[in-house]
């Protein structure tokens, strides 16, 4: 078989990982080199296949000779670099951040929306369930929208979905406002979602890690019997979906990879099940 030119040129990386050596291949970044070797790092704000952002500040990881740990999710390894993402200092960090963004949560340890927050997730595996912290102001829902709740009482500001809007979708409808703590997400000048020019396509619901963003109806919080890969049926693109099913119903549709949609869906594919 011919060898395949670009991965012939592509940049090979050598650097030590947790005392292990592994190889970056490419622009790939630490979090993505440790990924692919099966070494696992926390995140929230990473996505594949969105562009790294580097502001929740779990995946953080501590580089040899730099005084300031590094967010893993978009620095870049060089040759011979040693990076920790296991020892004392690094987990101290990641288990703080974990447990400040719990703190925010509306029951302080668990996100109400939704049965599967990757939130819960991290903190489940770092073994955090009672924050030390004094919780925020809490914002109140707003269920103006037909298809999509909006929760910001559980929001870690972790900006998917303001990439998930701008950068994926290019529909800009999302996006982030004020300073401090009264930063938030906004929809287009600060209308509730309802009467802002979303299009429904649900990116941002997909792309929330928390449960701030979820289906109407609370149906993220039904356990579903069973999973149905099948293709949309609305138009002749192709787009691939997973159905979530519950006593024979469909409670929510999930995009699926695929050629034609990378897990990408439209408002007919995600929401005309309704």
């Amino acid at each position: 078989m011919a060898a395949n030119p670009e991965t012939m040129n592509e940049k090979i990386t050598r650097f030590s990982l947790n005392g292990k050596q592994i190889e970056a291949i490419g622009d790939e970044t630490i979090l993505k080199a440790a990924e692919r070797n099966g070494i696992e790092i926390p995140r929230l704000c990473y996505k594949e296949g969105y562009r790294p952002d580097g502001n929740c500040r779990v995946c953080m990881v501590e580089i040899d000779g730099e005084r300031a740990l590094a967010p893993s999710c978009c620095r870049k390894p060089t040759e011979d670099m040693k990076v920790n993402s296991d020892n004392e200092r690094t987990v101290h960090s990641q288990k703080m951040v974990l447990e400040l963004l719990l703190s925010d949560m509306p029951q302080q340890g668990k996100s109400p929306y939704t049965l599967n927050s990757e939130l819960d997730f991290w903190a489940n595996r770092y073994g955090i369930y009672d924050p030390r912290f004094r919780e925020r102001k809490q914002p109140t829902p707003d269920l103006s929208h037909a298809a999509i709740a909006v929760n910001l009482d559980a929001c870690i500001q972790c900006n998917r979905c303001v990439r998930a809007c701008r950068e994926e979708q290019v529909n800009d409808v999302i996006g982030y406002a004020f300073r401090g703590k009264h930063s938030e997400i906004v929809f287009d000048m600060g209308e509730p979602m309802g009467e802002s020019t979303c299009v429904a396509c649900g990116e941002c619901v997909q792309a929330c890690p928390t449960g701030a963003l979820m289906p109407a109806r609370n149906v993220g919080l039904v356990e579903p019997d069973k999973k149905v890969e099948s293709v949309c049926p609305y138009c002749g693109v192709g787009c691939l979906l997973t159905y979530n099913v519950k006593d024979n119903h469909i409670l929510y549709v999930d995009g699926r990879d695929g050629p034609s949609n990378h897990s990408r869906l439209c408002v007919k594919g995600r929401y005309s099940i309704d």
